[in-house]
């Protein structure tokens, strides 16, 4: 441990206080010494020139216990004024310790010593603090990546709190603390329970340090008070680490060949190297292609597109070549599913436009399209088939079933039967101003000088997205139900009026209406071509329906034991165990082909920049980084101050003594 002094004056302060010993020694000096004594005459001249010598100013200096301890008065003062002390022992500040441990992707990084992660890093230090706690202290243990997880409850039992900290494990996830630290806000206030034999049951509003372990790499915290909570962020990992990730990777029919797919990547450099990097396409764990990708020495991104022809069913891997400190974020999966055909039920009488459109090449190829009159909804299959959710899609052409079906539908001049939707006062030649385009339902769909003859601007229920609008009001809307969407346009195509017949648009004529059924049919019939399904994050929830109606499926992870889980009333799957990087099989029921894929990757370029942050921004306050504890400084000037009096003591007892003895 090294000896430490503190300046607390100014080069002024110090001067004067440099000048005190010189003082006492020329008030030594000059002093009179003399002793009230009744002397002989005689004497009188000579003692008189003795005190002549005695005041003036160089002489030999007399020896003066006084003097001496005057000095050391001073001395000792001085010190105190430097104030030593010494670098003792750090130490816990407080008595309750919420323990905030980062468990995330980018803390798997192992730009520690040796071969150690971040992660391990949080828990040594976390494990030395436990340590560090006195008899009656208690502490919690919480980690938090996407979501939070509470480890350990608040207990004084120092061997429970290391047991579940040794217990933590590494995840894939991305970050967010707001949760976390809203779980620990929330235990370390009143209302608490204990859980186990030994957790401390939360009576009142007490103070608590929240030590945060973690790389720093999420968002500003906001909306959040840390009130009872003094947070102390402790930063791991090294600033001068580089990481190369990749971003985004994904499949898709290539517009000019509908029979073969493209493959494209994006990928990222976070720090200072390398320029570029190579990357190696695989194809059912077979070397397909390799690309050299630049890396913008700007932004420092860079992308590939990789021409896979007409391949058929399979997995996907991009790895890049790079050795980095993070190397999850080095490879990426994706897949080739296999065409799925959507199921296309068509109620409508005397639609012929309608029905041209569905009969083109580009339907037959993508659905299979049943096609009735409305007297169907009367019968005895259409209820079952309803219910049972046997087609993804249902068009009601100028009709309206009685109940809503477990499907996605769309009503051409009628509305649903439920309450949310109403269809306001009819209007005559509304003029189009408006068509939403990006939505994909309106993709390449233009109304430009499309005339309406009647139609009724639509109130849709919350949610709703206007796909077209008139100066009436909207005339197009879609809006979800349940894990369903349902588009209601509010004008039909045929109108009776005096038993006459005749068309109430001339949209129906245009190229655009072709176009416009055939995006119904592949966004709410759900139709897959062969590309591949979009990415998820580690944690996610992959939802989908079977194309078989199956009653159960089974899904098998990149490792581990395959999962069977059912479906709901409405034939929707939810799978939510999706921790691991990589692909994921799907089979329905009793098959033994795979039915579809899907992937998990980390595509975050906030985990990827994994280069810590030296503070955490919260809405109101920047928070430093500091030390695992604050440490524990040992101050010694109030023991030199007590010496210094007792020296003054000394001082004034013996000159007491002198005068009056």
């Amino acid at each position: 441990m090294t000896s430490l002094f503190i300046n607390t004056l100014g080069p002024l302060g110090w001067t004067l206080l440099a000048l005190v010993p010189p003082a006492i020694i020329a008030l030594y000096f000059l002093k009179l010494r003399r002793q009230p004594l009744e002397v002989p005459s005689t004497f009188l001249w000579s003692r008189t020139i003795e005190d002549l010598h005695v005041n003036s100013l160089w002489q030999k200096m007399r020896q003066s216990l006084l003097l001496l301890l005057q000095l050391l008065f001073v001395l000792l003062l001085i010190l105190a004024v430097l104030r030593p002390g010494m670098e003792g022992d750090q130490k816990l500040v407080g008595d309750r310790f919420v323990f905030l441990i980062d468990n995330s992707a980018s803390m798997g990084s192992k730009d520690a010593e040796g071969d150690q992660s971040r992660l391990d890093e949080a828990k040594a230090r976390v494990l030395e603090m436990i340590d560090q706690m006195d008899s009656g202290d208690v502490g919690m243990v919480v980690t938090f990546s996407d979501r939070a997880n509470v480890v350990q409850q608040f207990t004084d039992n120092q061997r429970v709190l290391a047991s579940k900290v040794r217990s933590i494990e590494a995840t894939e996830r991305t970050t967010d603390i707001l949760e976390a630290l809203r779980v620990a806000s929330g235990l370390a206030n009143p209302g608490q329970s204990s859980f186990e034999e030994g957790d401390i049951q939360v009576a009142e509003a007490k103070p608590a340090t929240a030590y945060i372990l973690s790389d720093g790499r999420f968002q500003t915290i906001t909306d959040f008070s840390f009130g009872n909570l003094q947070p102390v962020y402790i930063p791991l990992g090294t600033d001068t680490s580089s990481n190369v990730g990749i971003l985004a990777f994904s499949t898709q029919r290539n517009p000019d060949k509908d029979d073969q797919l493209q493959v494209f990547c994006r990928i990222a450099r976070f720090g200072a190297e390398p320029s570029e990097v190579t990357a190696n396409l695989y194809f059912n764990n077979e070397l397909l292609d390799v690309a050299r990708i630049a890396l913008d020495p700007d932004d420092g991104t860079g992308g590939a597109q990789f021409d896979l022809g007409s391949l058929d069913v399979g997995q996907l891997r991009l790895e890049i070549e790079h050795d980095d400190v993070f190397p999850a974020d080095n490879i990426a999966y994706a897949a080739i599913n296999p065409p799925e055909r959507a199921q296309v039920l068509i109620v409508s009488e005397g639609n012929d436009y309608l029905r041209f459109a569905l009969a083109t090449g580009e339907i037959r190829r993508i659905a299979d399209v049943k096609i009735v009159s409305p007297e169907y909804l009367q019968g005895e299959d259409y209820p079952k088939e309803a219910a049972s959710g046997r087609f993804d899609l249902i068009v009601y052409d100028n009709c309206t079933p009685e109940v809503m079906p477990e499907a996605n539908t769309v009503f051409f001049g009628g509305k649903p039967p439920v309450d949310e939707w109403v269809f306001k006062e009819e209007q005559v030649l509304p003029q189009v101003i408006d068509v939403a385009q990006s939505h994909p339902v309106m993709n390449f769909v233009n109304l430009g000088n499309v005339s309406i003859y009647k139609a009724n601007p639509i109130e849709a229920p919350p949610g709703a997205t206007v796909l077209i609008e008139s100066d009436q009001g909207a005339l197009m809307t879609i809006a979800p139900r349940k894990s369903f969407e349902d588009a209601v346009l509010g004008f039909s195509f045929l109108v009776t009026e005096e038993d006459k017949t005749f068309f109430n648009t001339e949209w129906t004529k245009r190229l655009s209406f072709p176009v416009f059924i055939k995006n119904l049919v592949e966004y709410l019939g759900g139709v897959r071509s062969g590309q591949g399904e979009m990415s998820i994050r580690p944690g996610e929830n992959y939802t989908f329906r079977s194309s078989g109606f199956a009653s159960e499926v089974h899904i098998r992870p990149p490792s581990g034991r395959v999962r069977t889980i059912v479906p709901t009333a409405d034939n929707l799957f939810s799978f939510g165990e999706t921790d691991q990087l990589g692909t994921y099989e799907v089979r329905e029921g009793n098959s033994d082909e795979v039915s579809r894929y899907f992937s998990v990757n980390i595509f975050d370029a906030e985990e990827s920049e994994i280069q810590p942050k030296l503070e955490i921004e919260t809405q109101w306050e920047t928070i430093q980084g500091q030390e695992t504890w604050l440490p524990m400084r040992q101050e010694y000037w109030k023991w030199l101050v007590v010496l210094a009096l007792i020296v003054l003591l000394i001082e004034w007892y013996i000159y007491n003594r002198r005068v009056y003895l």
